[in-house]
C-alpha cells in the first residue's frame, strides 16, 4: 500500500496538503495526523484520496511508539511525509511563558525529527519528505525569537538530511513560506 503521511493535518498548511495531495501524488491512502479527531473526520469528506485519521499528540513520546507500531503492522510504502505540525507564539521573549517556548521547540524541532526518523525505514527510492519551515528561518525576528530559531533548525535539518539521503534517492524539501492566511496568526498571539 502506498501512503502519504501528513502531520498537523487538522488545520492550516497540513490540512491544505491533505486536501490537495490527490492531484499531485498517487497514493492509496493519506494518514492524517493531528490531535483533533473531529477536524480529521471532517477532512475525510474534502479529499479525493481516502484519509485515515490518526489522532496523536506529537508532544507525547508515546505518539511515536504508536506510529511505529502502526507502520510495522501495516508495512506501507511511505511515498510522502509532510511534517506540517507546529506552532508559534508572538511576543517579547521575556513575556512569552518559557513553557510555551519549550513546547514550541519540542513540537517544531523534536517532533518533526522524531516523525522523520520513525517514517524513514518505510521510505524508498523516489519518495519525498516535505518539512514546513518558514521565511522566518532565514533571519532573527524580534518578538518571534524562538519560533524563528525553530524554523532555522527545520531548514538546516532538511538541507543536511537531503544531502544524506541523496544516494538513497529520497528527496527532502524545506518549504519556507511567508505569512499565509491560516489560523496560525489567531493562535500565535
Amino acid at each position: 500500500m502506498n501512503i502519504a503521511i501528513v502531520t498537523g493535518a487538522s488545520s492550516g498548511m497540513g490540512r491544505e496538503f491533505v486536501r490537495q495531495l490527490g492531484g499531485y501524488v498517487s497514493v492509496d491512502e493519506i494518514w492524517a495526523v493531528a490531535r483533533r479527531a473531529s477536524a480529521l473526520e471532517t477532512l475525510k469528506a474534502e479529499t479525493t484520496v481516502p484519509v485515515r485519521p490518526i489522532v496523536l499528540d506529537l508532544l507525547e513520546a508515546s505518539s511515536f511508539t504508536q506510529m511505529e507500531a502502526l507502520l510495522e503492522s501495516e508495512k506501507p510504502n511511505v511515498k510522502l511525509l509532510v511534517n506540517a505540525a507546529g506552532f508559534g507564539k508572538f511576543g517579547a521573549y521575556q513575556k512569552v511563558p518559557v513553557e510555551d517556548d519549550c513546547r514550541m521547540i519540542d513540537l517544531n524541532c523534536r517532533g518533526l525529527t522524531e516523525m522523520t526518523c520513525t517514517c524513514l525505514p518505510w521510505m524508498h527510492k523516489g519518495t519525498r519528505i516535505i518539512n514546513l519551515a518558514s521565511a522566518a528561518a532565514f533571519c532573527p525576528q524580534a518578538k518571534f525569537a524562538v519560533y524563528a530559531a525553530t524554523k532555522s533548525y527545520v531548514l538546516s535539518f532538511s538541507r543536511s538530511l537531503a544531502a544524506e539521503l541523496k544516494e538513497k534517492g529520497i528527496f527532502v524539501t524545506a518549504v519556507c513560506p511567508g505569512p499565509v492566511d491560516t489560523e496560525f496568526f489567531e493562535r500565535c498571539g
